[in-house]
């Protein structure tokens, strides 16, 4: 596959592995960092007539950088009869209430039991824009419930993820988060970027290496030290709601990565609403779900 990418203003003096890691991670490709400066090194990251070139060096504001990847075949993906709740289908896309648990894709170690599999025994055809990710435009972290849509055909995946990059596509989430908010309604705007020591973690931060990141929640009830938020990213870094959430002291309850706290048994973070145009009609449909039950139980009994 290539991949034509330029390098705008705000990119300019980034570390070329750094800016190609974060251009990927926004296509939710999943390529490491030991990955791409592999590509460089290997001569399939070319700069103008330059192969030659190195994962330290700087990029420039109008770079245009031309990234060859050949394509990673998973090797015995199987279809698996795991079940599904359909919200909607039609010939090109479907969407679906992901439950907690469910990894969204394979990866190296983990080519079972994720929703690929439950996807290529329930639909008869998916999108292969990804080989091996059959269907997937965009993501959900394996602990986070609630609704994805899923491309069937190669037209409805490239209008959905042109949609994605757009910022075009409305989603809300529901969680409860530790602590009382002090504000009904408000906007976090704090840049995201890699933690500079967990590198497998995000991390609000101020140095060149961040991006914006803009989220607004509105805060349902209040009760037991504990409350509901809907939350709506601007933005979509990777772990933004649970970032923002972490760095104001309101981590989201369950959150281990970001918040210490084990003392629920799932992250309380859901999915409930996503938008977008319909790539063949063109017409802008919603769909949405209810937050878990046990969202509010909580409020209701509050934790130990």
């Amino acid at each position: 596959m290539k991949y034509l990418i330029k390098a705008l203003a705000e990119d300019s003096g980034k570390r070329l592995d750094l800016f190609l890691l974060e251009y990927f991670e926004r296509q939710q490709q999943g390529f490491s960092r030991t990955f791409i400066q592999k590509l460089i090194s290997d001569g399939k990251v070319k700069l103008g007539d330059n192969f030659h070139l190195k994962p330290h060096q700087k990029v420039k504001s109008g770079d245009e950088l031309l990234v060859l990847v050949e394509e990673q075949k998973i090797i015995g993906l199987k279809a698996e009869e795991i079940p599904l709740e359909i919200i909607y289908e039609d010939d090109d896309l479907a969407v679906l209430n992901k439950p907690i648990g469910l990894v969204v894709h394979p990866a190296p170690g983990n080519y079972e039991h994720t929703l690929v599999n439950a996807l290529m025994h329930r639909f008869k055809n998916l999108s292969d824009i990804n080989p091996g990710r059959p269907g997937i435009v965009h993501r959900l972290d394996k602990d986070t419930s609630g609704l994805l849509v899923i491309a069937k055909t190669n037209f409805a995946h490239l209008s959905l993820a042109k949609q994605f990059s757009e910022h075009s596509i409305k989603r809300q989430y529901v969680a409860v988060v530790k602590g009382e908010m002090e504000f009904d309604e408000n906007i976090i705007e704090l840049p995201i970027g890699r933690h500079p020591i967990k590198r497998k973690s995000m991390a609000v931060g101020f140095s060149e290496n961040t991006k914006y990141a803009k989220t607004y929640y509105r805060t349902i009830k209040r009760a037991n030290g504990l409350s509901l938020l809907e939350l709506e990213p601007y933005t979509g870094r990777t772990h933004q709601l649970r970032v923002h959430l972490s760095y104001i002291g309101h981590p989201i309850l369950g959150d281990v990565k970001y918040g210490n706290n084990n003392r629920f048994a799932r992250l309380c973070l859901h999915a409930k609403l996503i938008g977008f145009f319909h790539p063949r009609t063109e017409r802008n449909i919603e769909f949405s779900c209810d937050a878990p039950k046990e969202f509010r139980e909580l409020l209701k009994k509050g934790i130990n």
